[in-house]
């Protein structure tokens, strides 16, 4: 499946190329389409739209001109308002056309370094444009899109890497100019909840202990209590529970991975403790949350027995 990485495999045509980091792939768009783990950065520009798109279990509505940034490891999935129960193969039109539904360059992470952008770390997943952001200029990002596309396809080489580099830097930083949403970090507790987040972002698989953060931050739990509430209204071991919660249910969602094997992953000895820790969090067990994506055409295998 295009962009996305469905059942934890590769899509070669859709990541970018090696030599530059950035290309330009087709959007995954139908009517039931099985949830992805996407692999790479995706700037997506509805042209024509309205686009349905599921990013981490939360639904967006995305109009003409709008432009959507969804960020490496979230769960995706993108749907036609209007086609539930048109069962019709990806890109089918009954005129014979291509869809022209939206224009998508993906770019991998790591492409650029954390203070490299001013004012925006491209691979901070709370950065901008997270929800569809209207452009007061779509044609020019779509333009901007439309050559870095060409030139991505172009022959490869030193020159064309730093150009289509260059190119891309513009477009994130347009977006950043229209999106500041978290980019001030005012006050003593939010820069101290900011580093939290950035922390618990590699560390959530191995630890879900706050003082285990505190240290590593050297702050007290009581200090990362207090920072997280100022800034989310949650505790900061609901902070981490969140997260790791998240990460199970794009596991469940979007990958054959057995319940068992996805709380392994996520730090838990014993498929028993998993179940009780998400149903705790979503209300729902593994299987029962599984199964709400496994009848949709090419989706996700429902819970295997009888080891989940």
């Amino acid at each position: 499946m295009p962009v996305i990485t469905h059942r934890a495999e590769r899509a070669p045509a859709c990541i970018p190329p090696e030599w530059a980091g950035v290309g330009a792939c087709a959007l995954p768009v139908a009517a039931g389409a099985a949830t992805g783990l996407l692999e790479c950065h995706a700037l997506v520009l509805v042209t024509t739209g309205p686009l349905l798109a599921d990013v981490d279990f939360t639904s967006h509505l995305a109009g003409p001109g709008t432009i959507l940034w969804v960020r490496p490891g979230q769960a995706l999935h993108f749907d036609l308002p209007g086609r539930a129960g048109d069962h019709q193969p990806p890109g089918h039109r009954d005129d014979g056309e291509s869809p022209d539904e939206a224009a998508t360059v993906v770019f991998r992470p790591g492409l650029f370094a954390p203070d490299e952008l001013p004012g925006l770390a491209p691979d901070d997943p709370d950065g901008p444009a997270r929800t569809p952001l209207v452009l007061p200029d779509p044609a020019v990002f779509r333009a901007a899109m439309d050559h870095l596309t060409a030139d991505a396809a172009g022959p490869p080489g030193r020159v064309a890497a730093a150009l289509l580099r260059h190119q891309l830097a513009a477009l994130l930083l347009r977006i950043r100019l229209l999106d500041r949403t978290g980019s001030e970090v005012a006050n003593v507790e939010a820069r101290t909840f900011e580093r939290f987040r950035r922390r618990l972002e590699d560390g959530y698989p191995h630890s879900r202990r706050v003082e285990d953060y505190a240290a590593e931050l050297t702050c007290s739990v009581r200090t990362l209590t207090r920072a997280s509430l100022a800034v989310t209204g949650r505790t900061a071991k609901q902070v981490v529970d969140d997260r790791v919660a998240l990460q199970a249910r794009r596991l469940l969602a979007a990958t054959d991975l057995s319940v068992a094997e996805v709380g392994r992953g996520l730090g838990f000895g014993e498929p028993t403790n998993f179940g009780r820790f998400f149903h705790r969090e979503t209300g729902l067990s593994p299987g029962q949350f599984r199964a709400r994506f496994a009848d949709r055409p090419g989706g996700i295998p429902g819970p295997r027995q009888p080891t989940d």
